[in-house]
């Protein structure tokens, strides 16, 4: 939400990690996944398994066993013209926990890359009272590239906030970043890890984002997922918001008098449909988690970055990192979530109180589905 007001934004992340370890994982490179536009062949992620070379075992040239997947919430580097001092350096607290061992990393891009003048609230450079509209510099992405995401998402309330000119921007400065993209009507986003096939498809409940309202569309688009990779991971920008918000009621949830569906029912018709894994934001505060059907659904990672943008008071100044490691079908094997805390301008630092205040809401929400985590952020199903 907004300093002192709410409204929607969301983001999440994915990885292809070596391990999930309670240790605090040292710095490491993420390479960068290409997109895949719809019902197209997608290119294979940089430094991905590929065929075997000459001389090379024949083990050299399989796919890996698993691929870990790291999932991050609401991410904004700021609002033009308010924008960070050290774009550059704003993730380097996080960035060794982001980017360990990932090959594929996830991230909810909450507003636009456009250099475009007229929003949805008129010709304004800064929010209005009841209106907001959220933009950074196009070269911004070049930043996000460098903190370690190699795939970011549109599928939220932001990503029209400069029309079609403003949208049609951002997606060439994600693609110009050599990062990948997902989260449009009618798109699938295939990328590699470890020689594995990930599919990501996100949605949100706006006509302009592949549409979390349509529950027949949404459930064709995640099982041709599942046609074109073995492991397939959906997002969803679902529920209301603020600091009241942070409980899943299993109900169509409303905000400001719109429709953010009922992200339960959603969550569990993604995986009935194919879904290996359901990650979550737009709440703006951190929602339990919970198995079903033996997968794994992380119903709001809260906000992860901002620079003013969002509210940090409360149990707003809390989030997380998370990793899932996941077979080659797409099998839940293990998980973590690393606690992150903001400063007074948004920006992320490892620590805060965020595995407890999970950890509680699962138990609350889900009982003896809930996600079973224990205080150093290892997830166990129950």
């Amino acid at each position: 939400m907004l300093r002192g007001l709410s409204v929607t934004i969301g983001l999440a992340a994915a990885l292809g990690l070596a391990a999930c370890s309670p240790a605090a994982p040292p710095g490491g490179g993420a390479a960068a996944a290409r997109s895949a536009s719809p019902g197209h062949s997608p290119g294979a992620a940089a430094g991905s398994a590929g065929k075997s070379r000459k001389g090379a075992s024949p083990a050299a040239g399989r796919p890996a066993a698993s691929v870990t997947i790291s999932a991050v919430g609401d991410t904004m580097l700021g609002n033009t013209p308010d924008l960070p001092p050290d774009p550059a350096g704003y993730f380097d607290a996080v960035k060794p926990i982001l980017d360990h061992g990932a090959k594929i990393v996830f991230g909810n891009l909450e507003g636009t890359l456009t250099t475009a003048a007229t929003s949805k609230c008129g010709p304004h450079s800064h929010p209005g009272m009841d209106c907001f509209a959220f933009r950074d510099p196009p070269d911004y992405a070049d930043y996000l590239k460098d903190a370690g995401f190699t795939i970011l998402n549109d599928a939220n309330n932001h990503s029209f906030d400069y029309g079609p000119a403003g949208q049609a921007q951002t997606v060439q400065a994600i693609h110009a970043a050599g990062l990948a993209q997902t989260g449009l009507p009618g798109e699938v986003t295939v990328v590699r890890a470890h020689g594995i096939k990930v599919a990501f498809v996100a949605f949100a409940p706006y006509s302009y984002d592949a549409s979390l309202l349509d529950l027949p569309a949404a459930r064709a688009l995640i099982k041709q997922a599942g046609q074109r990779a073995s492991v397939v991971v959906v997002y969803m920008h679902a529920g209301a918001e603020g600091p009241d918000a942070d409980q899943v009621t299993g109900q169509e949830e409303y905000f400001l008098g719109e429709d953010r569906g009922n992200a339960e029912a959603f969550a569990h018709m993604a995986i009935n449909s194919g879904a290996s894994l359901v990650i979550a934001s737009g709440p703006h505060v951190l929602r339990g988690m919970q198995f079903y059907k033996g997968h794994l659904i992380a119903y709001s990672l809260g906000d992860f970055a901002s620079y003013g943008d969002f509210a940090t008071n409360g149990d707003l100044d809390m989030g997380v990192i998370l990793h899932v490691r996941l077979s080659a079908t797409g099998r839940f094997e293990r998980a973590r979530i690393y606690p992150v805390q903001f400063t007074g301008q948004g920006q992320p630092e490892p620590g805060g109180g965020a595995v407890a205040f999970i950890a509680q809401l699962s138990a609350q929400d889900f009982g003896a589905r809930a996600a079973r985590i224990s205080a150093a952020g290892a997830i166990h199903a129950p």
